[in-house]
């Protein structure tokens, strides 16, 4: 399968790909070489509960574009004991993990109780605070409380990246207002979904705005032609960052450049290269 979008002709970085995903066991090899083909010069690989960050960290091991995050996600908040919390901790203080999460609420499903999500997000947040790294952040019909606890923490915290967000201007102003950062996935795409995030994205200042894939999920919309198996990967991003350039009026090689020098900064790619 050839990558169907030439590159920007400067690199990019996708801060978040579900690369521990089943569907990526087969082919990760192929994959990576891929986003290589469209220019993306690092991948951020999403942790989601303490198996998953484990995997991650590996394969940033094994992979030299490849960084990590270790956190346990909302819906997975149940599994966020103290032992949990002490080993995410002792993944956080090795070189390859540049994050802590995906970490946050999730009020939509709900698969663990709204009080777990609240005290596994803080016990994150708190982990933040130590060790110095951003947190890498998730939230879904879960506003008011997440800013709330993200507010009283925020002046504990390096950096905050809002991943995949999906919501509008005023959603946005909020989170720039508390410093965050905001991560832009193919939602922005959808023509059905996607109308709030694409009034919030010409409003997002250069130096906030970061750009992903959330992949094997969220395949843009209008991405031609579509891969039969409908599993988005990261060379996609090259798509993402056209259609972003485009709402915001710049040409595709500043943006790339620009979401990559955020990037660099926010998890320390840069500095963190030769240790990893």
């Amino acid at each position: 399968m050839n990558p169907p979008v030439e590159p920007s002709g400067a690199p990019l970085v996708d801060i978040g790909a579900n690369l521990t995903h089943k569907s990526f066991r087969g082919d990760i090899e192929a994959v990576l070489a891929r986003a290589r083909g469209v220019g993306v010069r690092h991948l951020v690989v999403t942790g989601t509960s303490l198996p998953g960050s484990e995997r991650a960290r590996e394969l940033a091991h094994e992979h030299a574009e490849l960084r990590a995050t270790a956190g346990i996600h909302p819906h997975n908040a149940k599994e966020c004991d103290a032992a949990a919390i002490d080993r995410l901790r002792e993944l956080c203080a090795t070189p390859h993990v540049v994050a802590v999460g995906e970490c946050g609420l999730d009020y939509d499903r709900n698969f663990s109780t709204p009080q777990q999500q609240r005290g596994a997000f803080e016990a994150q947040l708190a982990i933040a605070a130590d060790t110095g790294l951003p947190v890498f952040l998730h939230e879904r019909c879960a506003h008011d409380d997440f800013t709330a606890i993200l507010r009283n923490a925020c002046g504990t915290l390096s950096d905050c990246v809002v991943h995949c967000f999906t919501s509008g201007p005023a959603e946005r102003d909020v989170y720039l207002e508390l410093g965050a950062y905001i991560g832009v996935t193919g939602w922005v795409c959808d023509e059905r979904r996607g109308a709030a995030l694409r009034a919030a994205v010409p409003g997002i200042p250069g130096d906030r705005l970061l750009i992903e894939t959330d992949a094997p999920f969220l395949l843009p919309r209008d991405l031609k032609p579509k891969p039969a198996s409908r599993r988005n990967e990261p060379m996609h991003l090259a798509h993402v960052a056209r259609r972003l350039a485009a709402l915001r009026r710049e040409d595709v090689g500043d943006l790339a450049r620009t979401t990559t020098r955020n990037a660099d900064r926010f998890f320390g790619l840069t500095e963190r290269a030769g240790d990893c």
